[in-house]
């Protein structure tokens, strides 16, 4: 007998399995970026995607969160747009779309600033829904 399928995982419970895959700093660090999401929007709305990337959206993607072997990143998929008072983002500069952080084994998260960008990040994804619904022309009859 197989073990359950896929479609039948919530990807809450698809996030907290891949957290617990690394029983070390980036599984706390991950778990944490979570949580801090999750307290910046509860009404976020998590996926998984790209071979178990845990995935935020609101209106639109708000950040992903992608372990490596020395860093939990956190991209942003409209982090050029954001203003980053606190200078959190320290990756993926130089483009015109994202922005990233990337968190170290030992590194402190500044929590007021992390949930300052998530909550910015819906701010932006609604407000460009609701541009998009107002820009849209009324059918012609």
């Amino acid at each position: 007998m197989s073990g359950p399928n896929e479609g039948d995982v919530s990807p809450s419970q698809l996030i907290d399995a891949r957290i617990s895959e690394f029983s070390d700093w980036r599984g706390e660090t991950l778990a944490r970026i979570r949580k801090l999401i999750r307290r910046a929007d509860p009404e976020v709305i998590e996926e998984v995607k790209w071979r178990g990337v845990p995935v935020w959206s609101h209106a639109g993607m708000i950040c992903t969160g992608e372990v490596y072997k020395n860093a939990v990143k956190t991209t942003f998929a409209k982090g050029a747009s954001l203003d980053d008072p606190s200078g959190l983002f320290n990756s993926s500069l130089k483009g015109n779309t994202r922005r990233a952080i990337d968190f170290h084994e030992g590194e402190e998260i500044d929590e007021e600033a992390f949930i300052a960008l998530v909550r910015a990040a819906v701010a932006l994804n609604m407000s460009a829904r609701t541009s998009a619904r107002s820009q849209k022309k009324p059918k012609s009859t």
